[in-house]
């Protein structure tokens, strides 16, 4: 609406006008003062409240045509899941709903009305959405059993303010199982994330493929094997997590264990190649569940998990910690925050690290005193406990660390040590995170048992993974360095950017007492009298340490320099921020043979 008044109207006498005339009318208001061609004042009409009546009906404001109605109708009826049966028994299982559980982790504020209903009783739902949108949503809408999405939700969400592609389950559909429609959506998925270069989420409630609608899905070119095709295509390309939240089999159970990072919650994750009831039937084993494949067993036995949360909203805070570390893919940097200082003082290092090379300590005490405070995150802390394998930062730079743990037979490396910091090496490497070896290792464990176990293999895979790394490498000699063990802790012939050892270091074929008995036992026992004897002995065990000593290490340039305990954090931070743009070439090749 146009208004013109009277030549010598002031501008608070035209914006009066205006604001009374749009309140009035109900419809936006431009006061012209005189003959002036621009507007004095202009005022919106009152929102809900504009005047259309001199508008063509194609434009105006029009509300849901019943067509849209019976749409949203639809697509809330799909928002409902599974049949209400199956729905009553989550709480006894203390699960959240599917769509609740996405309520729970994504980020909510991003998102735009419409896409998703929220689910449960809240009777003041606003429809915001947990995701930005869904893909195959009306999968099996036209089925004749109930499957709202194939038991299937997959789409893209906003993750603690990232962008990460995701699928869940509904264990209200068939339990979670995977059939045609659902493994397209699945593929489909992973396919797009390798174009994107975006994390994927795996939020895993399954019981495997659907045994009596397996023809179109299970041997197909595209049909459920291609999952682990796509998983090892994007591995190293992208950071895969999967958290599980129920018994996941067969099938099902190959994506926790190709994901880069699998947490699972304690009493309510399960994974095995077979159920308990085909266990029995295949072998005669009586076997529960969680026995077979549960939480505990999996992050203390067969180390296939990295992390073991309480509740469902641990494992979020799980792996809200874990993703601060790492990049969205391959071709980034990890993020960096803002620098503090360790939760305890550099200078209490020396006093943690005994002066006897074979008296256990806790190689974490040293670890707080380097990393950034509250930055320390362990992985697979109960799987090969002689190897520390965690994240943290050093001056707001994370760091992945490979620690021997003297407090666990003495930090000597066990098989399943080995297996553990091969892969963590791997994966650090992959997604650029530098690498910081704490040493102080007796070396590889020797024995029958050991042997049987492959040290051999294992071991080998620890020192192919270190020798591949491309990213910066720094290697601390904190107490004793025995035999391989050096090499396996990126020593000197292993490219780290520097090998720096503390005043208590020691780096030798092997430790004095084995030495002696090694080399001077026959010597020794030609001399009969047993002071003398004693003497000659600790004269050589002086003489071999003297050997293995670091700071002749240093003298002859084998290591790079002996630092004080008090500065080693210091001296971390320059030289990880000096050597963080390293670039490394591997050889031309196809790639490596050892895995």
């Amino acid at each position: 609406m146009k208004v013109r008044i009277s030549e010598g109207a002031s501008a608070e006498e035209a914006s009066a006008i205006a604001a009374a005339l749009a309140e009035h009318v109900g419809d936006d208001v431009e006061v012209y003062v005189g003959q002036d061609d621009e507007p004095a004042a202009t005022h919106d009409a009152p929102e809900g409240e504009r005047d259309q009546s001199d508008v063509p009906e194609e434009y105006a404001d029009l509300g849901p045509t019943e067509r849209e109605e019976l749409l949203l109708e639809q697509i809330e009826e799909i928002m409902e899941g599974g049949p209400a049966k199956y729905k009553d028994t989550l709480h006894e299982e203390n699960k959240l709903f599917v769509r609740d559980r996405l309520d729970l982790w994504f980020d909510a504020e991003r998102s735009s009305p419409g896409s998703q209903t929220q689910s449960g009783d809240d009777d003041d739902d606003d429809g915001e959405n947990a995701f930005l949108f869904e893909d195959g949503k009306f999968a099996e809408f036209d089925a004749d059993d109930k499957l709202p999405a194939d038991g299937l939700i997959t789409g893209g969400a906003t993750f603690d303010g990232r962008d990460v592609h995701f699928m869940a389950n509904d264990y209200t559909v068939k339990r979670g199982s995977m059939a045609a429609k659902g493994v397209e959506k699945f593929l489909r998925m992973q396919q797009r994330a390798l174009k994107t270069g975006r994390p994927v989420l795996y939020l895993m409630d399954s019981s495997g493929g659907r045994i009596d609608q397996q023809t179109g899905f299970f041997a197909n070119r595209e049909g459920i094997g291609k999952y682990y095709y796509n998983h090892s295509m994007l591995s190293g390309r992208v950071p895969q997590v999967c958290v599980l939240y129920g018994p996941c089999i067969a099938g099902a159970a190959y994506t926790p264990v190709f994901a880069d990072f699998t947490v699972m919650v304690e009493g309510m994750s399960a994974m095995a190649i077979a159920s308990p009831r085909m266990v029995q039937m295949v072998t005669g084993e009586d076997i529960s569940m969680q026995e077979l494949g549960g939480a505990r067993m999996h992050a203390e036995e067969s180390g296939s998990a990295d992390l073991v949360a309480e509740s469902e909203e641990h494992a979020r805070e799980l792996v809200s910690q874990l993703v601060t570390y790492l990049p969205d893919n391959s071709d980034e940097d990890p993020p960096r925050t803002e620098p503090k200082p360790p939760a305890r003082s550099p200078e209490g290092i020396d006093s943690v690290i005994p002066q006897e090379p074979n008296k256990g300590y806790d190689m974490e005490r040293v670890i707080q005193r380097i990393v950034d405070e509250g930055s320390y995150f362990e992985l697979r802390p109960d799987y090969g406990k002689e190897i520390l394998t965690a994240y943290a930062r050093i001056d707001g730079r994370p760091v992945g660390i490979v620690a021997n743990q003297p407090a666990q037979r003495a930090g000597a490396i066990f098989p399943d040590a080995a297996e553990k910091a091969a892969e963590f090496i791997w994966k650090s490497d992959a997604f650029n995170i530098p690498l910081l070896y704490l040493a102080d290792t007796p070396g590889f464990m020797a024995g029958s048992g050991v042997e049987k176990d492959a040290i051999l293999e294992k071991g080998k895979k620890m020192i192919y993974a270190t020798s591949s790394a491309t990213v910066p490498k720094q290697c601390v000699v904190v107490r004793k360095a025995y035999g391989a063990g050096i090499y396996a802790m990126s020593g000197p012939a292993y490219d780290p950017e520097s090998t720096i050892a503390l005043p208590s270091g020691e780096i030798g074929i092997m430790g004095p007492e084995a030495a002696i008995n090694a080399v001077y036992a026959r010597k020794l026992n030609e001399i009969d009298d047993p002071e003398e004897r004693a003497q000659r002995e600790q004269e050589l065990r002086e003489e071999y340490r003297e050997d293995i000593d670091v700071r002749r290490m240093a003298s002859e340039v084998v290591i790079d320099d002996v630092v004080p305990p008090s500065s080693l954090r210091t001296e971390l931070e320059n030289r990880f921020r000096f050597y963080e743009t390293v670039e490394k070439d591997l050889p031309d090749k196809k790639h490596g043979t050892v895995l």
